[in-house]
């Protein structure tokens, strides 16, 4: 990099450009070396970050973002990317204004009526439905609102791109800290899946690529996504029928995993109604 990056990429004057650079190479005099043909300061071979830990994750991410159309690599702290792309998923249309109207909701802690087309072939056109939300949640393709429906008396998961129309903002009907499923915790433990077809060095790399300790990963899940969290990995699938290439882990705490996601059935059946969802 030289002067010129700096400015043109934090907009700041070049002496103060000179500035940061002296200041650089005083808290981390053997990171930087001036190639003199170049005109340019290049990173010397012993280069040790000194401001920004190495995050495989982050930088992974912001390609994604970037294939996604939601960043440029402008954005991103990515100066010269590979080059990339990420398999196209159709993505569900949100009204920016819809969105930002439900989290004013949120945070003034207001119900809120919203024109909803369900999925339910008890509904099959658009009512307007009362809710009190309080959080968004990902289920891996799409957002939902977390809400206390005002219609069926309980806690329930609405698609954000479903939502046609707002209005009328009310009176709450519930408080956040009622939604036991959402505010409750379950520990999935996960190990590579012992299918004979899987070598065990295949069961090594899964173990390797979950990051698993001791062959056993623990990821905590919200209780209320839990039926989610098995719809993504594939988990509900039959394990005999399922390749074990498709399916690398399997829930070593089955039985209760189980347990805990029907209990969050049961729970909203017995306090506030039956069904679980609007799809």
């Amino acid at each position: 990099m030289n002067r010129s990056d700096i400015t043109q990429r934090f907009g700041v004057s070049v002496p103060q450009a000179s500035n940061d650079l002296t200041l650089y190479q005083k808290l981390a005099p053997a990171n930087l070396r001036y190639d003199s043909s170049e005109k340019r300061y290049v990173a010397a071979p012993e280069f040790a970050p000194r401001f920004m830990k190495p995050d495989a994750d982050r930088y992974l991410v912001q390609l994604k973002a970037v294939s996604d159309h939601v960043m440029s690599i402008g954005e991103t702290w990515i100066a010269r990317p590979p080059d990339f792309d990420a398999m196209p998923v159709p993505t569900r249309r949100v009204d920016p204004a819809i969105l930002k109207r439900l989290i004013a909701a949120m945070r003034a802690e207001r119900s809120i009526e919203i024109y909803f087309q369900s999925m339910n072939a008890n509904r099959p056109e658009a009512i307007w439905r009362r809710i009190t939300p309080h959080a968004f949640a990902h289920d891996g393709l799409r957002w939902h609102v977390r809400a206390f429906c005002h219609l069926e008396s309980k806690f329930k998961d609405f698609i954000i791109s479903r939502c046609r129309e707002l209005r009328d903002e009310g009176a709450p009907g519930a408080k956040p800290s009622e939604d036991r499923p959402w505010n409750s915790f379950f520990e999935v433990i996960l190990k590579p899946n012992p299918h004979p077809k899987l070598s065990e060095s295949q069961r090594d790399a899964i173990a390797f690529d979950y990051g698993m300790v001791d062959g056993r990963a623990s990821i905590s899940v919200r209780r209320a996504l839990l039926y989610y969290f098995e719809k993504r990995l594939r988990l509900d699938m039959d394990q005999e029928k399922d390749p074990p290439a498709e399916r690398p882990v399997i829930i070593e705490n089955l039985a209760a995993f189980r347990e805990a996601r029907d209990a969050v059935k049961a729970e909203e059946n017995v306090r506030l109604g039956t069904g679980k969802q609007e799809s």
